[in-house]
């Protein structure tokens, strides 16, 4: 079956899904649909002003509407009958402006039937909440133009999609240069099989459609998000035994992601000697703020970071509440320890760089001389009780052109201790940086 024969067809499936079968958040058959973390007292605030046939007919999987994000203009893909956009559009205030994109009328005006009336009683001006009929794989052709979005938000709706390359491509399209998709969306923990994704309630329950969680990754790079960011993830737990069947041992997952639309980030995180601050400007996000699940700034904490955090901090919507030091003048290696990169810990030979089994064990003096060099490892026997003396033992017969290098002295105990270092004034200031 062609691409476009396969697209029509599962939009066809979720359309009677969410157009007929359900008709409120209890029909559904799993939790991939349901948000289960409390959300912030703010987005509380702001569901309370939502109509409640709104709410009823709400499938998210997470909380993706971020806060802070005054005046910005905000795209929601797959939007349904409008909660996360009337969210959205207190957070935005009368400065900013929301749109919402979905392919089902009847959604549609469910999301339509109350917005004058949300509208008046919010004194928001008219064109701050708007809704298009259209699909999140073409949202050019709903009338959203190239570099026009400040954020893009979704809840549990690209996985329902069989071309998320077309979703993120067009995406990364509509959002300017610093701008930011933020969603939560359903995602396994291996490649499905077929009997899975041919599944048609599997498919309106967000679950045939997830990806495998490193394959979304990869997608993400070649669209052009390069740095993926997860925020928060949560297990999505099946009740149907019917469907637990089908599913096997797939483990799926509700994940928060964060992709910003930035020219410099590098594929991995290097160091660079950056330090972030947050400022603690964000209303209701005053003492601390998480950037993602690896990142969180305590107000007024200088706080080290890799470099493509100081890219997204400094030229994002977020770099207004950020005071960033650093350039990327001198690097200084990958911020990620070898031991994270390795998978174990890597210690130092306690035999020092060369030499048989039975040399010395390094001390502070005859570290700071240079035992043997590797050059000379395979050789030379260095350090042995007989050449131990000898200041010449480190060079070779057959490469007499090596450089000499003094050797590990065999008299290691009359090595002087290495004085205590007193605490200085200088690491209160230190103790400040946050790894």
């Amino acid at each position: 079956m062609a691409s476009e024969e396969v697209e029509s067809a599962v939009q066809d499936i979720v359309k009677k899904y969410y157009g007929e079968t359900l008709q409120a958040t209890t029909d559904l058959k799993t939790s991939a649909c349901c948000v289960a973390n409390s959300p912030h007292p703010l987005i509380k605030a702001a569901l309370s002003n939502v109509p409640d046939e709104i709410l009823m007919k709400f499938y998210g999987c997470g909380n993706p509407v971020p806060l802070g994000i005054l005046g910005l203009t905000v795209l929601d893909l797959g939007s349904g009958t409008g909660r996360d956009c009337y969210v959205a559009a207190q957070l935005v205030s009368g400065s900013g402006k929301v749109i919402g994109i979905d392919m089902t009328e009847s959604q549609l005006e469910v999301a339509n039937k109350y917005k004058k009336e949300f509208i008046e009683s919010m004194y928001f001006p008219d064109n701050i909440l708007e809704f298009k009929h259209g699909y999140i794989e073409h949202i050019h052709e709903a009338g959203i133009q190239d570099n026009s979005i400040d954020l893009i938000i979704s809840n549990c709706v690209i996985n329902l999609s069989s071309r998320k390359d077309l979703v993120l491509e067009g995406c990364f399209r509509a959002l300017k240069d610093g701008g930011e998709m933020y969603f939560s969306d359903v995602y396994c923990d291996r490649r499905l099989s077929e009997e899975v994704r041919a599944h048609k309630v599997l498919w309106g329950e967000c679950l045939a459609g997830a990806l495998y969680v490193e394959d979304f990754r990869e997608l993400c790079k070649k669209v052009g998000f390069i740095d993926p960011r997860a925020l928060e993830a949560e297990e999505i737990l099946i009740h149907d035994p019917e469907l637990k069947k089908v599913t096997g041992d797939a483990k799926f997952f509700s994940i928060t992601y964060r992709l910003f639309k930035l020219k410099d980030l590098e594929s991995n995180g290097e160091n660079y000697g950056h330090t972030a601050r947050y400022l603690g400007t964000m209303r209701g996000l005053e003492r601390k703020y998480d950037l993602d699940g690896k990142f969180s700034f305590p107000k007024n904490k200088v706080v080290k970071i890799d470099g493509n955090t100081a890219e997204i901090l400094t030229n994002s919507w977020l770099s207004s509440h950020f005071a960033v030091e650093g350039t990327k003048d001198t690097h200084l290696g990958s911020f990620d320890s070898l031991s994270i990169i390795f998978g174990k810990e890597i210690k130092a030979n306690a035999q020092g760089c060369c030499g048989p089994k039975d040399c010395p064990e390094p001390t502070e003096k005859n570290k700071t001389e240079g035992c043997c060099t590797p050059n000379n490892a395979e050789k030379e026997p260095c350090c042995t009780p007989n050449n131990a003396e000898n200041k010449d033992c480190c060079t070779s017969e057959k490469e007499p052109s090596l450089p000499k290098e003094p050797c590990c002295s065999e008299k290691t105990e009359d090595a002087p201790p290495v004085p205590r270092r007193e605490k200085q004034p200088a690491d209160e200031e230190a103790s400040c940086i946050i790894s």
